[in-house]
């Protein structure tokens, strides 16, 4: 259910966004807009019973939209200077920089334009253009959002944020603009949402689709989270699936779910029983199924939500955030203090940072809301102390991390945490940690190293050297396994056999154990006489006459995949392991 995205810490935000947005609306260029109020619900004013159709609040808000550019065009634009302006120390170039649309580089920001005086959400209802559902699914979601008017609040006040640019992006395609309500279902519009899957941010993008639309996922940042980056992903995905299924919109968002492959398979099934293979024909699972009833419950929310008890809040139709370029690596905390915001709104505009530093050379820009991005140019300008505390380290040779955290002069504790390291792991060489900067480590991180830096771990077990064993006639993996209580997986593994295989008499079987330990085999265990039925059997004994090989010469453990791995084997008497271990390596998020 949709409020699977909400989690508790979301269920009592923080006000500082909240309030920022009220402080945005109240800006005098804006006051425009509670004088035009009464001529565009004058111009909507064409019924005098409420809406009772999606249909008839599209023409509203069509009518609406026009009546307000209308009506703004005949005022003379305000002469008052906007608060977001101000910025005393700040040189006259890049206040011009700042007053461009991320979106549309070059086109200046006029919050004095008729376009901005338009309510957004009239502005998504006259784009409208999906078929319409009207079953018992959409009935449930309806009834399932209505009665929690809280988490709607919740849901559109974050939405409120970032809507205006995914409208912007949608509508400058030439797409359904339902599609801009897609992360309210998919994530309630959170850019830190991540599902049971792996799915990441407000558009859920799972790893391998996130890379194969450029969305880069490493050590310091996850673009799944990054707000512009992961809008324009989306939409790029939505629209190759809208072409692979015809124009469908319905089959595209259905594979928008469930893969593209998972759909395609449906509508050929459909297609060889001579059945339809419209949306509500294909024969697709629960959640799928779900899934358009869902953003049509939220449309229809959207269309006319007095009908369900429910208040929007008011969205005005220019960009929230600016993005602002940076040269220089800064720690988040700096920003967000020279921006004056508290770190945790900052990060709700810029999600995709992983770690305490934004990298200059991989990020290149912030997001910052409207009236925050002149405040940080110009305290940036006048700010002279370290911009960064952090760097990358790059582990000369496979090392332990309090050999490492004694190297770069941090506690153990300070760099597993900073760093995310599991327990009982070294950290192979090549590795990129995330240090203080200090002698020698005061650069800013290159472009190479902030976009491939990874992690990787090998297990800190003790030195495995290989012996060979002798087979006997009828030898099996499973039976020389559990002759010398021994991981049959792993044992097939180590002779590059399956673990059905049977071996030769005299055949050399490879294994390997720790050093200074000894693998004998034990006797298959028999029944005593003279118990009586169900009686227990015998213990098992070592054999005094198994041979075992030991070569010296080869101490490096190796595994038939190529790949590097390090054996552990049960000690005398204990419980068979499989002991198979692999260095990992990971991508920290």
């Amino acid at each position: 259910m949709p409020d699977s995205a909400d989690s508790s810490a979301s269920r009592s935000p923080r006000a500082s966004a909240t309030d920022a947005l009220h402080r945005s609306s109240k800006r005098p260029a804006l006051t425009l807009l509670a004088a035009l109020l009464p001529l565009a619900l004058a111009a909507c004013a064409t019924k005098t019973t409420p809406l009772v159709s999606n249909a008839d609040s599209k023409a509203a808000a069509q009518q609406s939209v026009q009546a307000v550019q209308a009506a703004a065009s005949a005022v003379s634009p305000s002469t008052t200077t906007p608060k977001t302006l101000v910025a005393s120390a700040m040189p006259v170039e890049k206040l011009d920089v700042l007053l461009e649309d991320n979106l549309n580089p070059g086109e200046k920001i006029d919050l004095d334009a008729p376009r901005s005086h338009v309510d957004l959400w009239a502005r998504i209802r006259a784009g409208m253009a999906m078929p319409e559902l009207d079953n018992d699914l959409v009935r449930k979601a309806e009834d399932w959002y209505s009665s929690r008017p809280d988490y709607v609040a919740r849901m559109t006040g974050r939405g409120s944020l970032y809507l205006y640019h995914v409208v912007d992006e949608v509508e400058k395609r030439g797409m359904p603009l339902e599609l801009a309500l897609l992360p309210f279902i998919e994530s309630a519009f959170r850019n830190d949402a991540q599902s049971s899957a792996k799915a990441v941010g407000m558009w859920q993008f799972m790893p391998a689709t996130g890379r194969d639309f450029d969305l880069k996922q490493n050590l310091f940042r996850d673009d799944r989270r990054d707000v512009l980056a992961s809008t324009k992903a989306a939409l790029d995905y939505l629209q190759r699936l809208s072409k692979m299924f015809n124009g469908d919109w319905q089959l595209a968002l259905a594979a928008y779910n469930w893969g593209p492959g998972n759909v395609s398979k449906a509508v050929a099934r459909n297609q060889k029983a001579g059945l339809p293979i419209d949306y509500d024909s294909l024969r697709i699972p629960d959640e799928t199924r779900y899934y358009l009833p869902k953003l049509q419950a939220v449309k229809n929310i959207v269309m006319r939500p007095e009908a369900y008890g429910l208040q929007l809040p008011p969205v005005a139709n220019h960009p929230y955030f600016l993005s602002v370029n940076i040269d220089r690596d800064i720690d988040v905390a700096r920003a967000a203090q020279l921006a004056e915001l508290d770190e945790e709104t900052f990060r709700q505009f810029n999600p995709s940072m992983n770690k305490p530093v934004i990298l200059a050379a991989s990020s290149g820009q912030i997001l910052l809301p409207y009236d925050n991005a002149s405040t940080f140019v110009a305290n940036l300008e006048q700010y002279r102390g370290p911009l960064a505390s952090w760097t990358a380290w790059v582990v000369p040779k496979t090392m332990k991390p309090a050999d490492a955290a004694r190297q770069v002069g941090m506690n153990e504790t300070g760099l597993r945490e900073i760093n995310r390291i599991p327990a009982r792991m070294l950290i192979t060489k090549g590795s990129t940690l995330l240090v203080p900067r200090g002698v020698g480590r005061d650069q800013d991180v290159s472009e190479h190293l902030a976009d491939n830096a990874s992690i990787a771990f090998a297990p800190d077990v003790p030195p495995m050297r290989r012996v060979t064993l002798k087979a006997n006639k009828g030898d099996t993996v499973a039976s020389v396994a559990r002759r010398y209580r021994l991981g049959t997986t792993q044992l097939a593994q180590w002779n590059k056999v399956s673990t059905k295989a049977s071996f030769k008499p005299g055949q050399q079987v490879v294994a390997y154990v720790r050093e200074g330990q000894t693998l004998a085999a034990v006797e298959p265990a028999v029944t005593a006489k003279g118990k009586n039925a169900g009686s227990s059997a015998r213990s098992a004994k070592p054999a005094k006459t198994t041979r075992v090989a030991s070569s010296a010469t080869n101490k490096a453990t190796k595994a038939s995949s190529g790949k590097t791995r390090s054996a552990k084997v049960a000690a005398r008497g204990g419980s068979e392991s499989s002991g198979r271990t692999v260095a990992t390596k990971t991508a920290l998020r």
